[in-house]
């Protein structure tokens, strides 16, 4: 097995971490915005204990895949490193479990320096991202994958970066929070319609399945556009300024992964692209919104 950077690149797959980049900057850039402070070392362990658990998030789901026979060397994916790199399982799972060490010790500065009760809120997202795939009835195989990915990835992380820096926590938060919460559900939906023939083969639930090719790129059209709508609630009803518009310019690439995934009968390797554009949408999104956030704390009045 050679280690070189592409495997390391195929086995930690650094370019989706974005999903995690992104709620730990919302979140802290809201809570700037709040109360003109930012505790650097707070932000810094936040943003990098929320990738470790992504990154072993992602390594549970490559050795679990491979252990209940879902991946193999004809799989398409960002992954894949068992079946095609001749990565050990047992490495993989180890390094898996090393990242999850290390987000724990991220934990501990984190609550040491805000409330210890966070270290329960953390040690159940760790839980959760486990049994995304692990476990006996894996979340990622069920219809409540975009939820559970969404809610901890999107409102839990927003929150959590959002109280460590004020101490305080309401539902301006969590309104906030939401679009961001949709868009990294809908990562998956952009998974799981790629592989919506050989999960539904493997035995899987998932809401893709149950939807069908149609109705599920349907539904990826309707959240995306309630996310835009939902921004302009929160500068027209919320009190927000009208520098959160610069989220919306992510709508041309949301729009290109509708249509790029519209066209029923595609083979997986096929919908790459139009998986790709969702993922873009999530950063482009959330950096437009933290960004307005930002510029909102100085420029407060337009």
């Amino acid at each position: 097995m050679k280690k070189d950077f592409d495997f390391w690149w195929r086995l930690l797959r650094p370019h989706t971490l974005t999903a995690s980049l992104v709620p730990v900057l919302v979140g802290s850039m809201y809570a700037f915005s709040c109360t003109r402070t930012l505790h650097f070392g707070l932000f810094l362990a936040m943003l990098l204990a929320s990738c470790a658990i992504q990154v072993a998030t992602n390594l549970f789901n490559e050795y679990y895949d491979y252990v209940r026979g879902l991946d193999t060397k004809d799989s398409v994916g960002i992954g894949g490193t068992i079946v095609h790199d001749g990565a050990s399982p047992q490495f993989v799972l180890g390094l898996a479990l090393g990242f999850y060490g290390f987000a724990a010790l991220l934990g501990i500065y984190i609550c040491a320096n805000s409330s210890w009760y966070l270290l329960l809120i953390g040690a159940f997202c760790m839980l959760v991202g486990y049994l995304y795939t692990g476990g006996p009835f894996p979340i990622s195989s069920s219809p409540f994958g975009e939820v559970f990915a969404g809610g901890f990835l999107g409102t839990g992380v927003i929150c959590i970066a959002f109280y460590i820096q004020t101490g305080l926590l309401n539902w301006h938060v969590v309104a906030v929070s939401l679009p961001v919460a949709v868009l990294i559900g809908l990562i998956l939906t952009g998974n799981n319609i790629r592989d919506r023939v050989g999960d539904a083969a493997n035995g899987r639930h998932t809401l893709v399945i149950l939807l069908g090719h149609k109705w599920s790129v349907q539904m990826l059209s309707i959240l995306f556009a309630f996310c835009y709508i939902w921004v302009a609630g929160l500068i027209f009803f919320g009190g927000h300024s009208v520098w959160l518009l610069a989220s919306y310019f992510s709508i041309p690439t949301a729009r290109q992964a509708v249509e790029k995934f519209r066209p029923e009968g595609q083979q997986p390797k096929q919908m790459m692209p139009a998986m790709i554009l969702v993922s873009k949408t999530n950063t482009t999104f959330g950096l437009g919104l933290a960004l307005g956030l930002l510029v909102e704390t100085f420029l407060p009045m337009l």
